[in-house]
């Protein structure tokens, strides 16, 4: 079995990369864990966790890479930018100093990059031997915008677990929501989010259908300053009670493990996912929302454009509350439709499941792992762009 090491965050850590890898991993098999560790996070990894590497050491960025070659095959390395620790460019140190080829899934791809962003995320396909899009949109942007070979790239979707198709009203019991119409907005709270849209829409919603419960389900994200993640938490909450719909709102303030949340999925009626950046390219909640089989009104990002196509959800414009709230009464009062919405995000997303995923994964880093080391340009000084 070809030898696969696997560079991301990992679990304790609160984060969806973490999970991410974690499931990957598990499907890929053969797998060495290497955990990006920042000094405020818990230690006590899972077994399978071999290496720490401390983002606030660059100097062990380059030593761990070193240590690959004792280990593995080939290397598989997770970026999003945040992750990788206070200098953005570190990841390419440990990708430059690789003896081993390598693949790099590229979480983040903003359509609209910072220098910084468009000079990392260049130079670190450059340096590796295979590229990792989530969508076909991400990878348009890595050509158009980033310069990237396409014949490095391959778009892999995010995996999910293989759910059935269940009927949300034998599920809401089980939440404390029988009864009741059930929004859902999933994942680590931030400000691109967009709850504060979602909030706007519901005086609508909820004129039109009293029953109607929106939960707002995760803890604040990570990167952001506590005392920030506070405030921004408190903002929405002031937000529901100027509006008057606070009775109608829970925000369910922590991080939830897989067999939570996939109790609240299929619960749900409605998914909303009313994400702020138009440039999205990827996002973890759509694909959670289509396995469970759950209808999407989402506004019109370029991940959600291309996901929820050919009926499988509904898209509406960005800062149009009117619009949102008229999309998803629409899907509450009619249940045949929303039903039938839900059997067609559950059949596109059969390709998604970690195993199918994983499998992907397996051929590719097999492949990779017999090819060459690309040459490396380690004449690179290594910091921050000036």
């Amino acid at each position: 079995m070809t030898r696969s090491a696997f560079v991301s965050t990992y679990p304790p850590r609160h984060c969806g990369i973490a999970t991410f890898t974690q499931h990957l991993a598990t499907a890929v098999g053969g797998r060495e864990i290497v955990a990006l560790h920042a000094s405020d996070l818990p230690s006590p990894y899972p077994l399978e966790v071999h290496h720490r590497l401390r983002t606030s050491e660059p100097e062990e960025f380059p030593r761990t890479a070193a240590t690959m070659r004792g280990c593995a095959d080939v290397v598989s390395i997770q970026h999003a930018f945040g992750i990788w620790g206070p200098d953005e460019t570190a990841v390419l140190e440990f990708a430059r100093a690789l003896e081993v080829p390598a693949v790099a899934t590229l979480h983040s791809v903003p359509a609209v990059p910072t220098p910084e962003e468009r000079h990392v995320l260049s130079e670190l396909a450059a340096n590796v031997s295979g590229v990792v899009a989530l969508s076909q949109a991400a990878a348009t942007l890595l050509v158009s915008v980033y310069g990237v070979d396409p014949a490095l790239i391959r778009v892999i979707p995010h995996g999910i677990p293989d759910l059935p198709l269940l009927d949300a009203e034998t599920i809401k019991p089980a939440v404390g929501m029988g009864g009741r119409d059930l929004l859902l907005s999933f994942g680590l709270l931030g400000p691109g989010k967009g709850i504060d849209l979602a909030l706007r829409a519901l005086p609508a919603i909820i004129a039109a259908r009293p029953t109607t419960t929106y939960v707002v389900l995760g803890t604040t994200h990570p990167d952001i300053p506590p005392d920030a993640a506070e405030a921004y938490r408190a903002a929405l909450v002031a937000q529901a009670d100027r509006l008057g719909v606070s009775g109608h709102v829970q925000f369910i303030d922590r991080f939830v493990g897989r067999v939570e949340l996939t109790r609240w999925l299929e619960a749900a009626d409605v998914i909303v996912a009313p994400y702020a950046d138009p440039g999205k390219s990827a996002s973890g909640t759509l694909p959670y929302a289509l396995g469970a089989g759950r209808p999407v009104v989402a506004t019109a990002f370029a991940h959600a454009r291309e996901v929820l196509a050919d009926g499988r959800g509904i898209l509406v414009p960005h800062d149009d509350p009117a619009a949102l709230a008229t999309a998803v009464i629409g899907l509450l009062e009619d249940s045949e439709g929303r039903l039938a919405m839900g059997r067609l995000a559950h059949e596109h997303s059969r390709s998604m499941t970690w195993w199918q995923v994983g499998a992907i994964y397996r051929e590719m880093l097999v492949k990779v792992a017999s090819a060459p080391v690309p040459r490396r340009d380690t004449r690179r000084p290594p910091g921050r762009l000036a």
